[in-house]
C-alpha cells in the first residue's frame, strides 16, 4: 500500500550568536535539542514512545557534539528509551539530509512516524574543531586535487569572481536579507516558527541587523585573503566579508514527520507532504554551486517548473551562493528567501536544513502558497534540494 510522507509539524529556536555571551552560549548542545524534541512532542499531545526514529544531523561532530548528540537528545528531552537516534552529517546540509532520510523511511513502510532535527553551538564548539591539527584528506584524495582544496570562504571568492559578481551587488543582497528577516521579526511572522527555550527569555533571532545597508557593509573587510591565497588566485579581488556571509551561530530545529495514514490515526492534520528529493555532487573547490544541478534535478523529479514554486529558500551560505542559482535558474527573485536567510538569520550548521524547513512551510501558511523548494549547499560540493506541497 502506498503512503505520504507528511510533516505535522516544524520548530526552531531563536538564532544566537555563535560566540561567548550569544543569547544560546550558556546552553550545552545537548540541552538545546532536547528543548525542540520535547517541545516537538508537547504541542502536538504526542506519545514519545511511538516514535520510531529520531535522526539528527550536526556537523561539528566533537567534544560536546559527540558521542551521537541525537540519542543523547532522546535521552534528555525525557523520551522512552525505546526511542532510537542517530547523528549524520552531510555537512551544511546535515537536518535536511535527516528530514529526506526520515520522509524515505515513511515512503518505504520502514516507519510511521520519525522526527527529523538538527543542531549547532557555535559557540561552545567552535567552527573547525573536528578537523584541528588533523588532515581531513588523506593521501588518495589530494592526489586526485594535486592543486589542493579550499575552505568555503575561498570557495565563495572563486563563484563570485565566475559570476562577475560586484562587491555591491553581494552587498546589496545581504542588506535585504537583513531588512527581509527584520520586517518578518516585526511584524510577527516568526511567531508561528519561534518556540521558547527553557531558561531563555527571548524569541527575537540575535543575528538580525535591521539597520543594515550597502553603505554599512562596505566599510568591512574581506574575510578570507591571506597571502598565500593571493598568491594562488591572482584572479580574485576578494569580495567576500562578514558582512556579506552567514554568521557563526546556536540553533536547533525539528520536524515531526510521519505517514498520512498515522497522522490520520492520531487525529493529527498534516501541514505539507514531501514532493521530491535529490541530492547531487559538485567540484569541490567551487563546492557552493551544487544548489544549481539539484534544484533543476528535484524540479524534473517533480514533474514540475520554476513557474510552479510559491517559494524558494535557498541557503544564504555566502551573498553569491544564492546569487548564481538565480542567474542560472531564472527563477523569480522575489520568492527567494521572503522572511531573509542565513546572512541575517544565521547558519547553525546542523540545524540550518530543517530551519529552512520550518521557515519554508510557515511561509507557504502565510501566503496561501502551494509548492515550495528547499535547497543547501554543502561542503566537500554536494547539495540537497527538497520540494514539499502545504495542505
Amino acid at each position: 500500500m502506498s503512503t505520504e510522507a507528511v510533516i505535522v509539524d516544524v520548530i526552531r529556536t531563536p538564532v544566537g550568536r555563535g560566540k561567548p555571551g550569544g543569547l544560546l552560549s550558556g546552553i550545552h548542545s545537548v540541552d538545546l535539542l532536547a528543548g525542540v524534541l520535547d517541545t516537538l512532542v508537547s504541542r502536538n499531545d504526542l506519545d514519545p514512545a511511538l516514535v520510531d526514529d529520531v535522526i539528527g544531523g550536526c556537523v561539528s561532530q566533537i567534544g560536546e557534539q559527540s558521542f551521537n548528540i541525537t540519542r543523547n537528545a532522546v535521552l534528555a528531552a525525557g523520551f522512552p528509551e525505546t526511542v532510537p537516534g542517530t547523528t549524520i552529517d552531510r555537512q551544511c546540509g546535515s537536518s535536511q539530509q535527516a528530514a529526506t532520510f526520515a520522509a524515505q523511511a515513511v515512503l518505504a513502510g520502514h516507519a510511521d512516524i520519525v522526527i527529523a532535527c538538527g543542531v549547532e553551538s557555535m559557540s561552545r564548539v567552535p567552527l573547525g574543531s573536528s578537523t584541528a591539527g588533523a588532515d581531513p584528506y588523506g593521501s588518495r584524495l589530494l592526489a586526485r586535487y594535486p592543486d589542493g582544496l579550499v575552505g568555503q570562504g575561498v570557495s565563495a571568492e572563486l563563484v563570485a569572481a565566475k559570476w562577475g559578481f560586484s562587491r555591491e551587488e553581494l552587498d546589496a543582497f545581504s542588506a535585504r536579507s537583513h531588512q527581509l528577516a527584520a520586517a518578518a521579526g516585526e511584524s510577527g511572522a516568526f511567531a508561528t516558527e519561534v518556540v521558547p527555550v527553557p531558561g531563555v527569555d527571548s524569541l527575537v533571532d540575535e543575528t538580525v541587523r535591521p539597520a543594515t545597508t550597502v553603505e554599512s557593509l562596505a566599510g568591512l573587510n574581506p574575510a578570507f585573503r591571506t597571502d598565500a591565497l593571493a598568491e594562488r588566485f591572482p584572479e580574485l579581488d576578494w569580495r567576500i566579508t562578514p558582512g556579506n556571509s552567514s554568521p557563526l551561530t546556536d540553533g536547533a530545529s525539528a520536524a515531526l514527520i510521519m505517514s498520512a495514514e498515522a497522522a490520520e490515526k492520531l487525529g493529527l492534520t498534516p501541514r505539507a507532504r514531501f514532493r521530491a528529493f535529490s541530492v547531487v555532487g559538485s567540484d569541490p573547490l567551487y563546492m557552493l554551486t551544487g544548489v544549481i544541478p539539484a534544484t533543476e534535478k528535484v524540479l524534473a523529479r517533480a514533474g514540475l517548473v520554476h513557474a510552479d514554486i510559491d517559494a524558494y529558500e535557498v541557503n544564504e551560505a555566502f551573498a553569491p551562493v544564492p546569487l548564481a542559482w538565480l542567474r542560472e535558474t531564472g527563477a523569480d527573485a522575489a520568492k527567494l528567501n521572503p522572511r531573509g536567510g542565513a546572512i541575517a538569520l544565521g547558519h547553525a550548521l546542523g540545524s540550518s536544513g530543517t530551519r529552512l524547513l520550518t521557515t519554508l512551510v510557515n511561509q507557504l501558511e502565510a501566503t496561501g502558497g502551494r509548492l515550495g523548494l528547499q535547497t543547501m549547499c554543502e561542503g566537500g560540493g554536494m547539495a540537497n534540494a527538497t520540494v514539499i506541497e502545504r495542505l
